[in-house]
């Protein structure tokens, strides 16, 4: 009996400890990748759009990867985002690729929310 008890405690601390590591790495890429999304929506051209739209792309793949739910989704819209605002940026097409550093903002800080309210 103290071998199933020693068996299911080392199991509950091994997934304690998966979901903290997960929320630790979900907090800090999700962090990183809206700071980088919020310079791209305010870059000068479309260079700089580029350069922190991607790595903010970066960042938000990660983040989505331990990611659930409404979260996952909002991670995953932001991501899609932040492609449009690369494509564009590449392309020379600095409003359009503001515009869509924007959308992935509001994604991206959405999804924090969520986490947020679900722990």
């Amino acid at each position: 009996m103290k071998k199933i008890a020693l068996v299911v405690s080392a199991l509950l601390l091994s997934t304690n400890v998966a979901f903290a590591l997960d929320n630790i790495i979900f907090k800090d890429h999700s962090n990183v990748a809206l700071d980088h999304a919020k310079n791209a929506a305010t870059a000068e051209n479309a260079t700089e759009v580029v350069h922190h739209a991607g790595a903010a792309l970066e960042h938000t793949l990660t983040a989505s990867i331990s990611a659930k739910g409404l979260v996952k989704s909002h991670l995953d819209e932001g991501a899609k985002e932040l492609q449009k605002a690369i494509d564009q940026g590449k392309l020379g097409k600095y409003n359009s690729s503001i515009s869509y550093s924007q959308a992935a903002v509001a994604h991206i800080s959405a999804a924090n929310s969520a986490h947020e309210g679900s722990h």
